[in-house]
């Protein structure tokens, strides 16, 4: 759960999320901790503001301590808002920067690897661009738009690196076949009950050059694990 909601602060930049899993403090890091609710505000608010694209780089962190312990503390603000609002504009013009230099290399990583591996044995390529690998085939029915499917799934960037997992949390996900990325949709439509698919979904299929929270960068194609239970 997340503790405090930063987005105003950050000038709304606008993100997708994806649910954090909360992941606990291993024995190491844990021995250095003196305090851990304070440790996990501080956690919260560094998820939130990764989530919103931001990373350390960006960040002088004896500054931001100070603003938060400011705040805490009801004390005004240390430099004008016109300081602030120029300092945010600027940091949004970084971050806009890197994330279109970003977004051009992935692209040229994303094309350069479908066109490797629509040469492949056994991969299938769709009109649209969408690759597949079927695993294992089902018998099952076919889902159109307006069902409910029922998937195991596990979502991989092309560095192997996964990013969700249904496998992983131990439960099937639930949703309409028409509620999520382009790419999911028509695989979803290709599939049927019982069928377990490799699928290579290109960044226009996917989130594009907006990405996804802090684990898929503008531009990323995306490779998924998919088995479809059960249809409604």
């Amino acid at each position: 759960m997340r503790i405090f909601a930063i987005t105003a602060m950050l000038l709304c930049l606008t993100t997708t999320c994806f649910a954090q899993e909360v992941v606990p403090l291993n024995t190491q890091t844990a021995k250095k901790i003196a305090d851990p609710a304070s440790y996990g505000i501080g956690f919260g608010i560094g998820s939130d503001m990764a989530q919103q694209g931001l990373s350390a780089e960006y960040i002088t962190q004896v500054d931001l301590i100070a603003g938060i312990m400011d705040a805490l503390a009801g004390k005004e603000l240390g430099v004008t808002p016109a300081e602030v609002q120029a300092a945010m504009k600027a940091l949004q013009e970084k971050m806009k920067a890197k994330a279109a230099t970003a977004g051009k290399e992935n692209l040229a990583k994303a094309n350069k690897f479908l066109e490797d591996n629509k040469k492949k044995e056994g991969i299938q390529t769709t009109a649209s661009g969408l690759q597949y690998e079927v695993l294992k085939s089902g018998t099952g029915a076919v889902p159109k738009l307006e069902n409910e499917v029922t998937v195991h799934y596990e979502g991989k960037l092309l560095s192997g690196k996964v990013f969700d997992s249904s496998i992983k949390r131990g439960e099937p996900a639930k949703f309409g076949v028409g509620q999520v990325i382009p790419g999911w949709t028509e695989a979803l439509q290709r599939m049927k009950v019982g069928d377990k698919w490799r699928v290579f979904i290109p960044p226009n299929l996917a989130y594009g050059e907006r990405g996804a929270g802090a684990d898929i960068g503008p531009n990323e194609a995306l490779v998924f694990e998919v088995e479809l239970l059960d249809v409604k």
